[in-house]
């Protein structure tokens, strides 16, 4: 797959994970994007490591299994930048 499925899986998964993730996280179309194709990269690295498959994340395919991985990846980012960027009061 080219740039372009990387583009939109990118958007389709990180405009999911920003939907599902409750809160605000800011951020323009621009971050929605890396969001998602760094979720991308994400969930085919712990979709490979639990299950023994990717559902071809990693590699920008435009199937179900690759937004659900790349979702997950992006859900899982969004946590750990939430953690990251916590001000204590």
């Amino acid at each position: 797959m080219g740039i372009i499925a990387w583009i939109v899986l990118g958007l389709i998964a990180g405009a999911i994970a920003k939907a599902i993730y409750p809160g605000h996280q800011g951020g323009g179309i621009f971050a929605t994007m890396g969001l998602g194709i760094l979720g991308a990269l994400v969930g085919g690295y712990l979709g490979s490591m639990f299950f023994g498959t990717s559902g071809g994340a990693a590699y920008g395919a435009l199937t179900i299994p690759s937004i659900a991985f790349a979702v997950l990846g992006a859900l899982v980012l969004l946590f750990l930048w939430g953690l990251l960027t916590r001000q204590s009061a």
